[in-house]
């Protein structure tokens, strides 16, 4: 029986592969070898609990070994009726977690970042049939549509998007690169052994040419590498999934930090935590107590999670630059006696609205966050507390500021601050959402602001064509605008205030900062040395 097609185009037609599965039988047709081939390197890079899709699947056994082994969420999608008909009857029984779907690769049904890995086996080598441009023009839908349903940085702005990348090698010095994601569960000891498993690959795709003793350097965008001791897993009903976990840092301090799976490279937030003790101790003196432990007698229960957080370290350069931006309020060195009121929104771990409550000892400071889970998060694992002038508000701060602006009694705000993430990570703009940067909410924001109060805002937003028109829409509303990057971060964190007449020059505004600091070190406030406030607004400029 020839089931081959006559030219390689019939690959790319549906009629040939309802003919040949009916034909094909139940017998599996395996492309490319089978599951004992493969089974080395699926199992190091995909996790059992990771959600797979299988395109092309075919009749391969591929899908139903992975099952068997533990793999049990896994979807698995045809062009061909007949072939999908088969799998859903050989499977219904053995394995009823599975399922099988008919649908087109070039427009799946399925919602943006639906799964943690795609798996194909042959399928682009059927749709590549030679290189006219109909034929590339299937092969760019196919693969936007893979990256359009997989989680993870390959879908950011920055490395899914042509202008995103096209800024990531500018950004480097380079005109070719290659983009290698570190997913999590993947563990490296450093670039090195990186680079050990990596390089042969990266030599293959070497222009025509490159001499064979050629560096190639490795980059890293991230500092995932080291120690990692996952504390805690939990699924928000908003957020997702998330973890928290301790991290050792370049110095050999350890971290907490927050993940949202979803976005799996981006650290929510993190805390310094007090104790310095490496975790392998901590498993050490774990193991000594069970042995001294009569039998049957109850473990310990470990320590309150938060009581070990570094409450006065802010680890975050942005947070830091925002807390600096208090100077731009009028006499900031009697600011720890004035009974300020200070608006956050979007709560994370909480460390900066808590920083704020505990180092101006007058300050009623509100967050609203629009995640129950986070409050939860927060208090637990990042030593977080509400208190008679600490409050948090669960509500979108959309609602939540129209709800304020609206009102009959109108509170106004000396300080408001947005660290707030977006969930769309395609767009070139990740911090704020779009929505808190519209005109009309805008306007709210400026009508709880005290007149000679300051707005801060945490913008990251990679694409200049979009960020030049935030910056105006904010100049419309707020007429005295500063700007000030954070250096080796793509964050740039925007002070707005009402009152155009009265800018400040970089030497007084430099001097306010040094004022604002020389109040906060006072003895007994934990102040971190590393904090200099008017190294923050350095680079402060007007737009």
């Amino acid at each position: 029986m020839n089931l081959l097609p006559k030219s390689s185009k019939e690959f790319g037609s549906v009629d040939y592969w309802e003919k040949f599965f009916q034909q094909r039988g139940k017998k599996a047709f395996e492309w490319y070898g089978t599951y004992l081939e493969l089974c080395e390197v699926l199992h190091k890079y995909i996790k059992p609990r990771e959600k797979v899709l299988v395109i092309g699947c075919g009749n391969s056994e591929l899908s139903e070994q992975l099952y068997d082994v533990g793999y049990q969420d896994i979807v698995n999608i045809d062009i061909s009726e007949v072939v999908i008909k088969q799998m859903k009857e050989r499977n219904a029984a053995r394995r009823p977690q599975m399922s099988f779907l008919k649908m087109d690769m070039t427009q799946m049904e399925f919602p943006d970042a639906s799964f943690q890995v795609v798996l194909d086996k042959g399928t682009l080598d059927a749709v590549l049939t030679d290189e006219e441009e109909k034929t590339l023009r299937q092969v760019d839908r196919m693969l936007a549509e893979v990256g359009r349903v997989l989680q993870g940085r390959e879908t950011e702005w920055l490395f899914g998007m042509e202008d995103g990348r096209k800024q990531l090698a500018a950004s480097a010095g380079f005109r070719r690169l290659i983009t290698v994601a570190l997913h999590r569960g993947q563990q490296y000891e450093s670039m090195e052994s990186i680079q050990a498993e990596l390089s042969a690959r990266v030599m293959e795709l070497a222009p025509a040419g490159m001499p064979a003793q050629q560096q190639v350097p490795f980059l890293s965008v991230g500092g995932d590498l080291g120690e990692r001791t996952v504390r805690h897993r939990d699924c928000s009903p908003l957020s997702g999934d998330y973890v928290i976990e301790d991290v050792q840092g370049d110095d050999r301090r350890y971290f907490r930090r927050l993940v949202f799976l979803s976005s799996r490279n981006v650290v929510q937030s993190e805390a310094r935590l007090l104790t310095d003790v490496s975790h392998r101790a901590q498993k050490k003196r774990k193991k000594d107590r069970r042995k001294q432990r009569p039998a049957g007698t109850p473990e310990e229960p470990p320590a309150a999670p938060g009581q070990a957080i570094d409450k006065g370290y802010l680890c975050c350069e942005h947070h830091k630059a925002m807390v600096a931006g208090l100077a731009l309020l009028r006499s900031p060195e009697l600011l720890l006696e004035t009974p300020l009121a200070v608006l956050v929104v979007g709560l994370g771990g909480g460390s900066l609205p808590l920083f704020v409550h505990d180092h101006f000892p007058k300050a009623r400071v509100e967050a609203v966050e629009i995640d129950p889970c986070m409050l939860e998060v927060a208090t637990r694992w990042f030593g977080f507390s509400q208190s008679d002038r600490m409050e948090v508000h669960i509500a979108d701060g959309l609602d939540y500021i129209a709800s304020l602006a609206e009102g009959e009694a109108r509170p106004h705000y000396d300080v408001i601050m947005f660290d707030v993430d977006s969930k769309d990570p395609t767009l070139g703009m990740s911090c704020p959402p779009p929505a808190f940067v519209d005109q009309p909410f805008l306007q709210r924001v400026r009508r709880i602001l005290t007149p000679e109060g300051v707005f801060i805002l945490n913008l990251v937003c990679r694409d200049l064509g979009l960020k030049e028109a935030v910056l105006g829409g904010l100049k419309a509303v707020f007429p005295l605008l500063y700007v000030r990057r954070i250096e080796g971060e793509v964050n740039e964190i925007l002070f707005c205030q009402l009152r155009p007449e009265r800018p400040l020059a970089t030497p007084e505004l430099l001097e306010k900062a040094r004022a604002l600091e020389q109040a906060l070190r006072k003895p007994g406030r934990g102040w971190d040395d590393t904090c200099v406030l008017s190294d923050m607004l350095q680079t402060v400029q007007l737009v």
